[in-house]
């Protein structure tokens, strides 16, 4: 059985792509730097430039769907403040900057608001606001 989630094992890799793919795409720029420099030719700034697009290309195809599970994190997040929160504060969840509300998702219901509230006050990052966090709720759904 895996260790329960907190703040020091909460990252996720995905072996192949972190160990693997990426592995694997920079040793070929590696090897297309190589190519070019002991045979210039066309062909191998080429390769060099197919090899550099591919890269972009890895972490580009890694970015877009973190950049919309986090706008779904956003989403939720409001929706679950919008829920805890007494009437009264609910017009001040939408001053959370995404950043705030990504690190917020790990925060138990019983502390969310308070977490959320200190978060306007002091200007909290993700980072400090993970580490405020007492009672950690597990998000095994990331990408």
């Amino acid at each position: 059985m895996s260790k329960p989630q907190s703040l020091s094992n909460h990252g996720r890799f995905d072996p192949l792509y972190h160990f693997f793919l990426v592995a694997l795409y920079l040793l070929n720029l590696v090897y297309a730097g190589f190519h070019l420099h002991r045979q210039p030719s066309l062909s191998s700034g080429w390769y060099l430039v197919l090899s550099l697009s591919a890269i972009v290309l890895l972490f580009r195809l890694r970015a877009y769907p973190l950049k919309v599970q986090d706008r779904v994190i956003r989403l939720e997040e409001r929706l679950r403040l919008q829920a805890l929160a007494p009437q009264a504060w609910r017009t001040e969840i939408y001053r959370l900057s995404e950043d705030q509300l990504i690190g917020l998702r790990f925060a138990a219901d019983d502390e969310v608001v308070d977490l959320a509230k200190q978060a306007l006050e002091h200007n909290l990052s993700r980072k400090q606001i993970k580490e405020r966090i007492k009672s950690w709720r597990p998000d095994d759904w990331r990408v």
